[in-house]
């Protein structure tokens, strides 16, 4: 028989065996999961260019944009979270340009955050700068130039949808099945063939729009009873804007991506420069609906009312459409809220419609 000081020591061997093999065991895990999300994360590279292009807001109420790819809104961007970036931004235009990547945090990448004079000497005329960073946090983020922002930003269309799909959705936004992005903005219309100029106190903004379109040259969201809509609103312009959906009562689900504890109802929400709000709500009260800007003088285009902010959601189950209807004869565009882009494969998308005429 072993000692009573024997008996303590082998316990004590014991008990520090089955110590290091919990802790052995926790390292594997750990490692697993790393490794794991390691192989879920992918590397994407990607090529824009910045061009002086000229897009039409609303009937003849053209403007002079510096475009990435040559349209408004830019390219979107979908990538899942943790994912590896890289984008390469070739200057076409005769002014200067940054890429900020709007709401990505980059951590232990500030360099590319794209503000000049601080993380970045700005991308002269003709040359090229590649950023590199992580697709971090998840959300629905944006990206912008951050040279002279207000105007580039402001009035030359410099902007577009950055959208990083999670590694873990939250149980509502599981239930969406329609997706749309809005990205509203202004203009002045007096710099519109004034590249260089504008975005400075005293400017008239008398142009608004939702992606780059003033109503009637906006498109219907059409969906069907029993879809599940997320409408990302991302505040691209100067002005706040107050969006109002008639007919229904969302969630305000996510703010600047990232997802509130505690959604709440709602059927007007505000959105500042630079905010982005996710709605989710039940589309179950088939008829047509407007989608405003309830900030009034907002819905016109120049001087003439009933333009602006505006869009319709029009459920297929209203067949035939109203003869009072003033879009029952619209020719329908796809994509026009990246709706079919957001569920292509991982990448850059450039939808067709969004794209203007080359300045020479």
């Amino acid at each position: 028989m072993l000692p009573h000081h024997a008996k303590k020591t082998a316990g004590q061997v014991k008990r520090k065996t089955l110590w290091a093999r919990v802790v052995r065991a926790g390292a594997l895990y750990l490692a697993g999961l790393l490794a794991c999300g390691a192989a879920l994360a992918e590397t994407r590279e990607f090529e824009m260019t910045i061009e002086d292009t000229r897009m039409t807001l609303v009937d003849k109420q053209d403007f002079h944009t510096f475009a990435f790819n040559g349209q408004v809104p830019g390219p979107l961007i979908h990538v899942k979270e943790g994912d590896d970036i890289t984008v390469k931004v070739m200057n076409l235009t005769s002014l200067p340009h940054t890429i900020h990547w709007h709401g990505l945090l980059q951590r232990g990448t500030w360099q590319n955050d794209g503000v000049p004079g601080v993380t970045q000497e700005a991308i002269k005329p003709g040359e090229d700068f590649t950023y590199h960073f992580a697709a971090a946090p998840a959300g629905t983020m944006w990206y912008h130039c951050h040279v002279n922002v207000n105007e580039h930003v402001a009035m030359r269309g410099m902007w577009g949808p950055f959208i990083i799909d999670p590694r873990e959705p939250t149980p509502l936004e599981k239930t969406v099945t329609r997706d749309f992005i809005l990205m509203l903005s202004d203009w002045d219309g007096k710099w519109a063939d004034k590249p260089g100029y504008g975005g400075v106190p005293g400017d008239v903004f008398n142009y608004f729009t939702i992606n780059g379109k003033a109503y009637p040259e906006t498109q219907p969201l059409r969906v069907k009873k029993g879809d599940v809509l997320r409408v990302r609103l991302i505040g691209a312009g100067e002005l706040i804007h107050s969006i109002h959906i008639h007919g229904h009562v969302f969630k305000v689900a996510f703010k600047d991506g990232h997802a509130l504890p505690a959604p709440y109802d709602a059927d007007t929400i505000m959105v500042g420069p630079g905010e982005r709000y996710d709605l989710i709500f039940e589309a179950d009260n088939p008829g047509l609906w407007m989608v405003h800007d309830h900030v009034d003088s907002h819905t016109v285009n120049g001087e003439k009312p009933m333009g602006g902010i505006m869009s319709v959601i029009e459920y297929e189950e209203i067949d035939p459409k109203p003869a009072l209807y003033e879009w029952k004869d619209k020719q329908f565009q796809p994509d026009f809220y990246y709706e079919q882009s957001l569920k292509l494969p991982y990448g850059l998308h450039t939808p067709a419609l969004f794209k203007g005429t080359a300045i020479q």
